[in-house]
């Protein structure tokens, strides 16, 4: 159900507000309310990068594994050395 709200802004702003809420195809009326529904939803936690990748399968590599010997190999094989 919607109710009505009176509100006493400055006229330039309503001016702007109004030309604005046209240019975006709304009206001022769903700009506030989609602001007011913006600002009283609670905050979304933000996931931490470092969260994320900790999370990841890790890869197992054999011991002798030569980390250097395959990026050369690699790059060898990509580019024609």
């Amino acid at each position: 159900m919607k109710a009505r709200v009176n509100l006493t802004i400055e006229e330039e702003l309503l001016i702007q507000a109004k030309k604005h809420a046209a240019k975006i195809g709304t009206s001022v009326s769903e700009l506030v309310e989609s602001y007011f529904r913006k600002i009283t939803q609670p905050k979304q936690q933000k996931v931490k990068l470092f969260e994320i990748v900790n999370k990841l399968e890790k890869p197992i590599f054999p011991e002798d594994f030569d980390f250097k010997k395959e990026y050369y190999e690699a790059r060898k094989e990509k580019y024609g050395f």
